[in-house]
């Protein structure tokens, strides 16, 4: 029995989009845990914040491993290394704490955005390395056909079927990765305006506070507002 030359590589093209599927959904569980995750810490921490009646509380809140816990200890930060306030500081400070606070925003979007492009990548290429597939199957088929002479349909339909297999695979393999990529950046888009919210409350609660930044007798830091609370 006649075996088509275009086997090779189609089956190296089902192959390629194997591999581009697994990765997508790969994808897709570890992105959606890694929202979910996050989503819960933040409503945990953003409720211990709403509670507390001053900086000095903020920045006492049991240990979080959450993106506002990172931004708001970036904020403590920033105010614990300050110098002492002054008129002519509080303006400077006030600068540099607002800078902070984006930086950390900034870097906490890069991480929700990591494996985004991948994604981006498989959705946007995966139908043309199936129509690349189909190609060379029709190409080889072809040639075969013409090298022993028969165009039946016994003989047309097994590789040209093939061939064009690969096409509806690589659509398959697109469509949700293109939709999970879509999802993705609304989240991502949707929790950075959250983190921005944050910030710009924390920025705030410092700059109404006033805060300055002492030191206790033992060498540890303590937040002293001198408004007296949030």
């Amino acid at each position: 029995m006649f075996e088509h030359s275009s086997s090779i590589a189609v089956q190296a093209t089902l192959w390629l989009l194997l591999a581009f599927s697994v990765a997508t959904w790969a994808l897709i569980v570890a992105k959606g845990v890694q929202f979910f995750r996050s989503a819960g810490a933040n409503r945990r921490y953003q409720a211990a914040f709403r509670a507390a009646p001053n900086l000095q509380t903020v920045a006492e809140i049991p240990e979080n491993s959450s993106a506002l816990a990172r931004i708001s200890a970036v904020g403590v930060g920033v105010l614990r290394h300050a110098a002492p306030d002054t008129n002519d500081e509080h303006y400077d400070r006030h600068e540099l704490l607002e800078r902070n606070l984006k930086q950390q925003v900034l870097r906490e979007r890069r991480a929700l955005e990591q494996g985004l492009a991948v994604l981006a990548s498989v959705g946007s290429t995966a139908p043309f390395v199936g129509l690349f597939g189909t190609v060379w199957g029709i190409m080889s088929a072809m040639k075969d056909i013409s090298r022993i002479g028969n165009a039946s349909i016994d003989v047309v339909a097994g590789p040209i079927g093939e061939a064009l297999i690969a096409t509806g695979i690589g659509i398959a393999v697109a469509i949700p990765a293109v939709l999970a990529f879509n999802f993705f950046v609304r989240r991502v888009k949707t929790v950075t305006a959250d983190y921005d919210d944050f910030a710009n409350d924390f920025l705030n609660l410092a700059q109404h506070a006033v805060l300055r930044i002492d030191r206790k007798h033992d060498g540890h830091h303590r937040l002293q507002s001198v408004a007296g609370g949030r």
